[in-house]
Formats: structure tokens, sequence, C-alpha cells
């Protein structure tokens, strides 16, 4: 087995020594003035943009999401760069530059949950708190699914018992590449990327959020909620379903079929579901119809 120190690099990134200078909700700003899919520091600072998403860990989510926080890199981090206490000691430390926009997988490094790892096509910068892996694009796939599954959990739990996921310790996992195995990885991991995706846009909180899936012009108010309502539950389902797929397969990989099993809680599956139908709509619009 290779090390992930060896195929997807993690790495800590900026801090800012004073977030609450430099970081914003994405919402507080003119999406114009926000640097959208950068691909590098060059390219950022071409932009003349002043905001740029940011990584910052979050919530235990996998897959997807925890994309709420934008930072000031003006003119390549200009401010954050000269950012200095009262006798000329600069703060802030922007740490492994040269990966800031490329595509990585994120991840929480404080988490009371299990390891949650989310698919980040590139165009972000990432602090020590959003800690970052850098694989190459034919095994990024292969890695988050990996990465978030039981055999990464148990990999974890050993190399450091506590609460707290290091940049250190991830170095230290060990990573077998099965290529027969990788194509089904692959897609069941793209999937899973896509449903949590689809989850996570579904809410206003996200920047790509373009309406609410309760919203059909055709269709009564409740009859949109009971689509919705089919929708979660779908996704929810089938998202558990890769999940546990993707254990039973690097279980397999690993040959600890007598020590683990591929089944997870539904509380670690990290997208919405709704239970009751009806019960959050007000009684006097379940017969209404969309404006």
């Amino acid at each position: 087995s290779k090390k992930i120190s060896e195929i997807a690099p993690p790495k800590q990134g900026l801090a800012t020594a004073d977030n609450d200078r430099f970081l914003r909700y994405w919402f507080e700003i003119i999406i114009d003035k926000i640097g959208f899919a950068i691909t590098s520091i060059e390219e950022s600072v071409a932009s003349n943009k002043k905001w740029f998403p940011y990584n910052k860990g979050g919530a235990y989510r996998r897959w997807y999401g925890n994309r709420e926080y934008v930072v000031n890199w003006f003119d390549d981090g200009f401010e954050i760069r000269n950012f200095k206490d009262k006798n000329g000691k600069v703060r802030s430390r922007p740490q492994n530059v040269q990966y800031y926009f490329k595509p990585s997988i994120t991840w929480s490094d404080l988490t009371s949950a299990s390891f949650s790892g989310r698919y980040c096509e590139g165009g972000f910068i990432f602090d020590i708190k959003g800690s970052s892996g850098f694989p190459s694009r034919e095994e990024h796939y292969y890695v988050l699914g990996f990465l978030n599954s039981k055999i990464s959990q148990e990999c974890i739990h050993i190399l450091n018992p506590t609460i707290s996921t290091q940049v250190g310790d991830m170095a230290r996992i060990p990573v077998f590449f099965d290529k027969m195995k990788k194509p089904i990885i692959d897609s069941l991991v793209e999937d899973a990327v896509q449903k949590s995706r689809a989850d996570w846009d579904s809410f206003e909180t996200s920047w790509d959020f373009k309406n609410h899936p309760m919203i059909c012009s055709e269709h009564l108010i409740a009859a949109g909620y009971d689509k919705w309502k089919r929708e979660t539950v779908a996704r929810f389902q089938t998202l558990k379903d890769n999940e546990e797929e993707l254990n039973r397969i690097f279980i397999d990989i690993y040959g600890l079929q007598d020590e683990l099993m591929p089944g997870i809680e539904d509380k670690d599956v990290t997208v919405h579901r709704i239970f009751d139908s009806k019960e959050d709509i007000p009684e006097s619009m379940a017969g209404s119809r969309y404006a």
C-alpha cells in the first residue's frame, strides 16, 4: 500500500489570525466581488476580485458541501500577508500557497463523529481547520471513497484515537489501489457527490441555489411537498446504499470481512430527509397553487 502522503498529500492552509476581519459568509458580499471557479493564484490576481471561496471545515458532512465562507485574498492576499501586531510582527500564516485553488479533498480537523471528506473541484483557498488532500484527477474519486469508508475510519482511530484529525495522522493512512474495482468505486463516489450536491444546492445557503424543490407550477403545494419528500427519501436511501457498498468493497480489498461490517446508521448519512408529509406546511396553504 501507499500512504496518503504519497498519493494525496494532506496540507494545512491559511491562518488569517483574525477570521472576523478577513472572512465573510458568501451571502454578505455583493456576488460580483467574489471570484468563483479560479484555477490559480495568477488568475485570482488577474480577476481583480476581492473575495474567494474558502474551505473552513465545518460540520460533519460527507461528499459535498460546507461551502459557506469567502476570504479576502485581494491582490494575492496583500492585506492578510501584511497583517501585523503592534510590534510589527506578521500575525497571519499563508501556508502551502501553491496548492490554493487546486482540486482537492477537504475535511474538518475536529469532529466528534466519523471522518467526513468532501469533493472540491478547485477554486477554493483552504485554512488550517479545513485541511485538504490533493490527489491526481484520476485518483480523486477513489481516494475520497476510501477516506469515507470504514477502513479509513479504523486507520484514523488507530493513528489518533481523539476527536482531532491531524494532517500528520492523515498522511500515514495506507491506501491500496485495486485496479479491477476502481471503475465501480469511481462510479459510486461520483454518484454520492452528485446526490450530496443536489441536497446542498436545494437550500438558499448554497451559492448555486436556483429554486426550492417544492416549486412546481403545475401542482398544488401539497402535491409539490409530497414530490419533494419522495425525492429526499430516495436520495437518502441511494446514498446510504452507495456508502454501504463502498464499505463492502473496501472491506473485501483489505481482507477484513471477519473484522468489519459494511452497514451504517441513518444518522451517518449526511443528506436531508423528510419524514412527515405536510406537517411543515400551514393548513391554509395545503390547497393553494404556486404563483
